[in-house]
């Protein structure tokens, strides 16, 4: 019988061994766990704990057949028992014995909990009343791991055998704790890996945290992106019509995208701030068309200083200075109306006409200004550059300073050695400014040399931008507008039509714009009327 029961024991052990190594479910490894040592044991209740930070016993799973009672673990139920304290007053807590145990590092096994002397079991007969049990036999068991830290705690009650209950035999003490030694290596890897896993969760986090702080005018956008994108992949998995009916994604690819989303602005990290919150077009480290007025101020003091000079010189030679007195309100005025000009030009909010870009050139050239003896042009040349931009506050060249964050960012994450179940965060990551036509940056993608969840987050960047209210260049637009500005992007291939028309099928925009709008942004949506979109049952689905 002992040899049987020895091989049994064994591969029971075998199997549960292989069993436990493949749990990525901490609550479920321990569940399991538990009912192994249950099932070896044939014990007919069993608890097992986790230790928490605080030095007490949290209860995880809780079984017990003879109650029919299942709570904890993935049962639902959640388990109404307070935590149990190791130690009170600094000594190892007697009035509970899992926590004596635990407190104490020794493995306790009693043969009647009514008749032992050794332990305080009052708690235990107390829960009896109640609930109209009857412990008796009881192994209670510390689990460590490979440094010796207490992990965990399993206490199985009344083992059986032919309807009776029987003592926890040496041999099923020892059965039981090489159970739970291989368990405690297997929860201590699989705490060492979601412990890495919340550390790299964290890291990205940290990473997006940093380049939103790092700027006031796109403080946020790395940590709305991520759950946009998200928002969209749900949508995608969720709908069952069209071209992305048969896509979907499990929970290891879901938190893959999630992970790029995080990280697909990383590259900002090195953006120059002077460029990145270049919130007007004369802005560097401060917006110099303060010295443009001032030179302005100067322009026209010299022309009324060299006005009353010239009435000093004509009243010398008797000449009438009426005309002359006339034309000082009106030079002073053009300067004034040029000032004025040269500050709404600067703010750079909207398409810069032709003409007015020429102007710029003519005040430039029409006005000197003398500076420590040395005449000068109202406007250098790098401020005419900057004032005649057409659309928003950017040179060219400044324009490739921001765009040269996805070479930085892909080139960040591909010196990263991701693990296989990342292993596409770089390309997720790098693609959300690419165009489906191609024209996008950096790479120049086309729409088939893309991902889905690529095309996902190209999407969810560029309307997290639309929508943005933190922006210095331009004001919050409603959210009406930025689906429109979509549709013609839509249109123009730059997004993903199949995706754009889950996007707006599903009501993603509205999703989000209940998290993250304000509520003036937020109005109307007439579906029809979004340029490119049309209402499912009379689409053709995109190839």
């Amino acid at each position: 019988m002992t040899n049987k029961f020895s091989d049994s024991a064994l591969q029971h052990l075998i199997n549960v061994g292989v069993k436990l190594s493949t749990e990525q479910d901490t609550t479920k490894l321990l569940e399991n766990i538990l009912l192994s040592a249950k099932q070896l044991s044939n014990a007919d209740g069993g608890t097992i704990y986790s230790i928490t930070e605080k030095n007490t016993l949290k209860f995880e799973t809780l079984f017990n057949d003879t109650l029919n009672m299942y709570m904890g673990g993935t049962s639902s139920v959640p388990i109404p028992f307070p935590e149990i304290p190791m130690f009170v007053k600094g000594a190892p807590n007697a009035n509970a014995l899992v926590a004596y145990a635990a407190a104490t590092d020794q493995v306790i096994n009693i043969s009647d909990a009514y008749e032992s002397g050794n332990y305080d079991m009052s708690a235990a007969r107390n829960m009896d009343e109640k609930t109209g049990y009857r412990t008796k036999s009881v192994l209670t068991i510390p689990m460590k791991n490979h440094e010796q830290e207490l992990i965990g705690v399993i206490q199985l009650l009344n083992a059986q055998q032919d309807d009776q209950i029987i003592d926890f035999t040496p041999e099923l003490e020892t059965i039981i704790r090489s159970l739970t030694s291989m368990a405690a290596v297997a929860l201590t890897n699989r705490q060492l890996i979601d412990g890495m896993e919340e550390l790299f969760q964290s890291l990205t986090r940290l990473i997006a945290r940093a380049i939103d702080a790092k700027s006031p005018y796109t403080g946020g956008h790395c940590n709305r992106v991520p759950e946009l994108t998200m928002l969209i992949a749900e949508a995608v998995c969720f709908t069952n019509t069209g071209p992305l009916a048969d896509f979907n994604m499990d929970e290891t690819e879901k938190h893959e995208l999630g992970v790029a989303g995080w990280l697909h602005d990383c590259g900002k990290i090195v953006t120059p701030e002077y460029v990145m919150d270049k919130s007007s077009k004369l802005e560097t480290i401060f917006d110099r068309i303060a010295l443009v007025e001032c030179r302005i101020e100067l322009a026209i003091s010299e022309i009324k200083n060299k006005h009353q000079q010239q009435i000093i010189d004509e009243l010398k030679q008797g000449k009438d200075i009426t005309n002359l007195e006339s034309k000082l309100p009106e030079l002073i005025q053009e300067l004034e109306d040029d000032r004025l000009f040269l500050c709404a030009a600067n703010i750079g909010g909207e398409f810069m006409k032709p003409e007015d870009q020429q102007r710029v050139k003519d005040i430039a050239n029409k006005y000197d200004v003398t500076i420590n003896g040395i005449k000068q042009p109202l406007l250098t040349g790098n401020e005419v550059c900057n004032l005649e931009i057409a659309k928003g506050t950017l040179l060219p060249e400044e324009r490739e300073i921001i765009n040269h964050h996805m070479v930085i960012t892909i080139e960040m994450l591909e010196s990263l050695p991701f693990p296989k179940h990342l292993r596409n965060v770089t390309e997720y990551a790098g693609g959300h400014h690419e165009k489906m036509d191609g024209t996008g940056y950096p790479k120049g993608l086309k729409r088939h040399e893309m991902s889905v969840p690529a095309r996902m987050m190209a999407i969810a960047d560029i309307f997290e931008a639309l929508t943005a209210s933190d922006r210095p260049y331009k004001s919050a637009k409603m959210l009406s507008e930025c689906l429109k500005i979509m549709g013609f992007m839509r249109l123009d291939q730059h997004i993903d039509p199949d995706l754009f028309d889950v996007f707006i099928d599903e009501e993603v925009y509205l999703q989000y714009a209940q998290q993250f709008l304000a509520e003036e942004q937020i109005d109307t949506i007439d579906k029809t009327k979004i340029p490119g979109y049309v209402l499912p049952k009379n689409r053709k689905q995109t190839a």
